[in-house]
Order: structure tokens, then C-alpha cells, then sequence
């Protein structure tokens, strides 16, 4: 209760977060580079992918970060819903660009892993592939509401039920590789009889870390900008019904 407290106070919120937005940004920053020179350096060529299976060290964390802001998104949007709470919609707002950047580069790494194993670059039979492209259009359809609607109470409410709906989409990205026929193998990465696995657990840990450390530094960040444009916007209107 403490924590909420703390994001539905605005002005609790601003003098709280400058510091943690910009060191868990720079921690994320720190992170994804050593996990990269790790990956990319250091650990040996996989024993049936060589080096192509350096891909995954960008496209699998990229992929566990696009459903975590999403779920994410529907936290705060139920939250919103629940409690009416004062910045919940604006922390949705905020991760919303992150998240389909995320998605973005998975959906583009994994385009690029994918030819190289597979032989091509997209298949549309592939369970997988088309429900993260799906997550990618709701989180497009997500930033575009709440710059189509007249009103920011109204965007928000239109945004959280779009969110709160392709939440359905998430449990069939995760299970898609169990549910229907795809390219996409089982996971395996969790597996320890393999001992080129087990090495690159560390990179693809310390690369996911760092994702996750840079979603949560650049949402606070957006946030913390989204809050001084309204502050903004507010004054502005207070000066124009003054003269």
C-alpha cells in the first residue's frame, strides 16, 4: 500500500523518481553491453547453430521484454480501472513505445535469425511469428488512441480497454510453440545437459537484466515527461484564462 500511495501522489512521484529513472537506465545501459561483449566475445560458437546462435542474446531477451511491458500495461491498466489511481494510466502511456520497440527489434532479429536457420524470412503459418506482430499492432493501436481521442480522460479509458483485451494475446504468444505447429522449437534454454547451453546462460541473463533495468529507467523517464507536459499544459491554459 505504501508503494501505491507513493504513484498516486504526483508531486511524491517527482521529487522520488529522478534517481532511479536515471540509474536504472544506466544500469540497463552497463548491463546489455556486458552481457553483449560476453555473448558476441566470449562464449563459444553453439554446436548446431555456430554463429548464428549469437542472435538470441538480442532477440530473446527483446522478446521476454515485449510481453513483460505488455503485461505491465495491464497491471496499471487494471489498476486504473480498480482504483482510479493517478498515474497508473500514465505509467501504461509511458511503457507503451518502449514495449513496441522491443517488439520491433524482436520481430526484425528474429526475422534475420530466422533465414538463417530456416531459409526464410517470414512465415505466416507460424503461430509465433504472427501473434508478436499481432502484440505489435496493439501496441501501435495503444499510442495511437490516446492521440485520436479529444479528451485525456477519454483516450485513457479507450486505451486501457485496448489493453485490457490483447491481453488475450500474451498466454498464446508464450504457448504458441505447444499449441500449434511452428518453426519455432521448444525451449530449451532453461535445460542443463547441455553444456553450451549452460554457457550461455550468463549473457542471455545479464542482456535480459538489462532490458529490463532500461524498461523501467525510460518509463520512469516518460513518465516524469509526461507529468511536466500536463504541469505544462496546465499553466498555459491558467495564463490564457487569466488574459
Amino acid at each position: 500500500m505504501a508503494v501505491m500511495s507513493f504513484f498516486h501522489n504526483p508531486h511524491r512521484f517527482m521529487a522520488g523518481s529522478k534517481w532511479p529513472a536515471w540509474g536504472f537506465t544506466l544500469l540497463g545501459v552497463v548491463l546489455i553491453v556486458v552481457g553483449f561483449g560476453i555473448g558476441f566475445f566470449r562464449t563459444p560458437e553453439d554446436f548446431q547453430q555456430d554463429e548464428r546462435a549469437r542472435m538470441m542474446f538480442v532477440h530473446v531477451p527483446a522478446m521476454w521484454l515485449c510481453m513483460f511491458s505488455y503485461a505491465f500495461m495491464v497491471g496499471a491498466s487494471f489498476i486504473s480501472f480498480v482504483w482510479r489511481h493517478a498515474l497508473a494510466d500514465v505509467a501504461a502511456k509511458s511503457a507503451a513505445p518502449i514495449g513496441a520497440v522491443f517488439t520491433a527489434i524482436g520481430l526484425m532479429t528474429g526475422s534475420i535469425w530466422g533465414y538463417t536457420t530456416w531459409g526464410t524470412w517470414w512465415e505466416w503459418g507460424d503461430a509465433r511469428l504472427v501473434s508478436v506482430l499481432i502484440l505489435f499492432f496493439i501496441f501501435l493501436g495503444y499510442i495511437a488512441v490516446w492521440q485520436a481521442m479529444e479528451t485525456p480522460q477519454k483516450a485513457a479509458r479507450a486505451a486501457a480497454i485496448l489493453c485490457l483485451v490483447g491481453a488475450v494475446n500474451i498466454p498464446i504468444i508464450h504457448f504458441s510453440v505447444e499449441w500449434f505447429a511452428s518453426l519455432h522449437q521448444q525451449s530449451t534454454f532453461m535445460t542443463t545437459d547441455n553444456k553450451t547451453t549452460a554457457e550461455f546462460k550468463i549473457p542471455m541473463y545479464l542482456a535480459a537484466l538489462g532490458y529490463l533495468a532500461l524498461f523501467g529507467g525510460v518509463t520512469l523517464l516518460n513518465m516524469r515527461a509526461e507529468i511536466m507536459k500536463t504541469r505544462a499544459d496546465i499553466l498555459l491554459q491558467r495564463r490564457q484564462a487569466a488574459d
